[in-house]
């Protein structure tokens, strides 16, 4: 089978080849799918590798479409790059070496997700733009209506624009908030139609549903979880999942010397944000389902701080919703009861 390697990129991207002299053959173009079907369409079925990128999947889909068998490779597996010169980076090297790492076999394949969790992750994205731009616009007035002395009562965003209309402002700072006042109505009104579908997601998948048992896990969460992991069965341990977050500390370890520092960051900085929100929720909360999670972060509050109890909560969350999926059930305290007196138990 012939191997074909393409360095993505926009707006042009490079494939690499044999060809009839079987030297290598480099040829630049641009990114679309009529290129794709002149270049692929009458090509015998080849191997061909490209990164994972934002590009990669429906590139990936359209040459399957054609006939050819593609590897979307992890662009985090360091082998694949072996003969790269990291002082000189081009396109044109880029996908030489791709190109060596599909003849040789020297990649990861990286996960496709299902296009039904494709979908699950671009509706999030966009609830994610829609609460960014409210949240810039309110902090706008915020600090307008501060600069003139004045105080806002409490409040949520959705009660925003009736709080601030309820203060005595001038002439001119009225006219000032006016445009963006007006704008926040059509932008919560968007935001309650995508929570909505978000609500949907529960009724129409049983694993978000699930999830939603676990202590300070809503939809919003549940769903961007389930559409990252997509399949759990590809995570051999729950400690994979963690690492796969990012939430696990960064680690600088040789002969006797074992250091750790700050957590890696790794991976999606939505799902991780939101994982570390819900310990938040945790160490704060005094209900009754938070206080088995709660309990054990107060002792690592008390000798880490709250900022690390935080973050060791979510990263066991993550463990505990790993748990859940693969065993198909809904969130359980007795087990996490069961485990922490296990570790005690160990530990004397």
């Amino acid at each position: 089978m012939e191997h074909v390697a393409i360095d993505l990129g926009r707006p042009n991207s490079v494939m690499c080849r044999l060809n009839a002299e079987g030297q290598k053959s480099f040829r630049r173009f641009a990114l679309n799918r009529s290129n794709l079907d002149r270049f692929f369409g009458t090509r015998p079925p080849c191997r061909v590798l490209i990164e994972s990128s934002t590009e990669s999947e429906w590139v990936a889909r359209h040459l399957e479409g054609l006939g050819h068998e593609v590897v979307v490779a992890d662009p985090n597996y360091a082998p694949m790059y072996g003969e790269r010169n990291r002082r000189v980076k081009t396109d044109r090297r880029d996908a030489d070496v791709l190109f060596e790492a599909n003849r040789l076999g020297i990649y990861r394949e990286a996960h496709r997700r299902s296009a039904e969790q494709r979908e699950v992750t671009a509706l999030l994205r966009v609830r994610d733009s829609l609460v960014r731009t409210r949240t810039r616009w309110i902090n706008v007035v915020r600090a307008l209506v501060r600069g003139e002395g004045l105080r806002l009562r409490s409040g949520d965003t959705a009660t925003f624009v009736e709080r601030v209309e309820e203060l005595e402002l001038s002439g001119g700072l009225r006219a000032l908030v006016r445009p963006v006042l007006e704008l926040l109505g059509p932008v919560n009104e968007q935001l309650r139609i995508v929570d909505k579908q978000v609500v949907e997601l529960k009724k129409a998948d049983e694993r978000v549903r699930s999830l939603q048992t676990a202590p300070a896990i809503g939809a919003v969460t549940s769903a961007a979880f389930l559409a990252l992991i997509d399949d759990v069965g590809r995570f051999p341990r729950a400690h994979a999942l963690e690492s796969y977050l990012g939430l696990v500390p960064s680690e600088w370890s040789s002969s006797e010397k074992r250091l750790q520092g700050r957590i890696t960051k790794a991976g999606d900085n939505r799902v991780r944000w939101l994982l570390v929100e819900a310990g938040w929720t945790i160490l704060r909360s005094r209900r009754l389902e938070c206080q088995p999670l709660r309990s054990w972060a107060e002792g690592i509050a008390a000798r880490r701080g709250r900022k690390v109890a935080a973050v060791a909560v979510a990263r066991r969350l993550a463990g505990i919703l790993y748990a859940m999926l693969r065993d198909g059930t809904d969130y359980n305290p007795a087990r996490l009861h069961a485990r922490d007196h296990r570790r005690t138990h160990q530990a004397a």
